[in-house]
């Protein structure tokens, strides 16, 4: 009998938890489209994909984003040599470990 009250206590307090986030989301979402002031359809979607004339335009939030955009930082990215130590540290950690371990286990 004292398992059963303890779950449905749980159960209880977790649905009134639950219904209490879900409250939270609604009235979160209600005061941005307050703190927005007005209506406006634009502004609900973060990315939009558009088809003119055979081509795809893509924005992501109100900025255009075409393919030429993304292979130049591609380019940028991988012109980018830059060192990271801890990938070092790492990469030298691993090759010690693994030299002390082949000698002792071969």
């Amino acid at each position: 009998m004292n398992m059963f009250r303890f779950f449905l206590k749980t159960f209880l307090l977790i649905s009134i938890l639950f219904f209490g986030i879900i409250l939270g989301f609604l009235e979160a979402n209600n005061g941005l489209h307050k703190m927005k002031g007005y209506d406006d359809g634009s502004f609900e979607r973060v990315i939009s994909i558009e088809e003119h004339e055979g081509a795809y335009e893509t924005s992501i939030l109100g900025e255009k984003i075409s393919s030429h955009n993304l292979n130049e930082k591609k380019k940028i990215i991988e012109e980018i040599h830059t060192y990271n130590i801890f990938s070092d540290i790492a990469q030298k950690l691993a090759h010690f470990f693994n030299t002390i371990f082949s000698s002792v286990f071969l």
